[in-house]
């Protein structure tokens, strides 16, 4: 593993509504050691408290995923989309020559946690697009994110694929990257890699022609990036 990134090193931020830690730089937050992995520029990992959120603001070029963890976000935009994501969708928007939106927790009564994932595009410029989608698990490792939508996935402007990782306690898998680069984000549960035990919020980068066997100590929930190599 060319990198590893431990949840409790992560930048924080905590505007009282807010609280958001950031695996890369983000906002306030600045360190020339983690700037991104390939086109991978953002994981913020927020919690947003109830009837709050993210007032209209503007985007432009950028590839956005929200993956809702607990409860549901509301979102709407300039181009006139305007829905509801609950827990276990996916919500792809590509803001492309600019768009305008806001994310708010649609629940009066509850925190709202999801990760906000932003990946550079391959093509700039281009009209905005919204794409929002259950998917259900379809074994240990499942598309919900891929440059044509493949297997019934999201797709997105960029040579790069988003992936849920589920194990069960005391399951294996292993990742490799072939002539690419990954990145794996646990969401929930523990996990063994080369010795190293992982948890919720730590994630590790692979490089190129690296492979990693996974060990589960409790059920997991990941996400693995493969992206383009650098």
């Amino acid at each position: 593993m060319k990198y590893v990134r431990k949840s409790d090193s992560r930048g924080t931020a905590n505007f009282g509504w807010l609280q958001s830690k950031h695996s890369f730089s983000f906002g306030s937050y600045y360190d020339p050691n983690h700037m991104g992995v390939s086109v991978l520029r953002v994981i913020n990992d927020d919690t947003v408290k109830p009837g709050a959120g993210f007032d209209t603001h503007g985007h432009r070029d950028m590839e956005i995923i929200s993956y809702v963890i607990e409860g549901a976000l509301k979102h709407k935009d300039s181009t006139g989309n305007s829905y509801e994501v609950p827990a276990g969708e996916i919500q792809r928007m590509s803001a492309g020559k600019g768009v305008m939106h806001s994310e708010f927790n649609a629940s009066n009564t509850e925190d709202v946690k999801f990760l906000q994932i932003w990946i550079q595009p391959n093509v700039m410029g281009i009209e905005p697009g919204y794409e929002q989608k259950a998917i259900a698990q379809d074994g240990q490792l499942t598309p919900l994110v891929t440059p044509n939508g493949e297997a019934g996935s999201l797709s997105m402007n960029q040579n790069a694929s988003m992936y849920r990782l589920v194990l069960e306690p005391g399951e294996g898998y292993e990742l490799s990257t072939g002539n690419r680069v990954g990145y794996l984000h646990i969401i929930k549960g523990e996990l063994e890699a080369q010795e190293e035990l992982l948890s919720a919020g730590d994630a590790f980068a692979l490089g190129n022609n690296e492979k990693v066997s996974l060990t589960a100590k409790s059920t997991i929930e990941a996400l693995w990036f493969d992206l383009p190599p650098v």
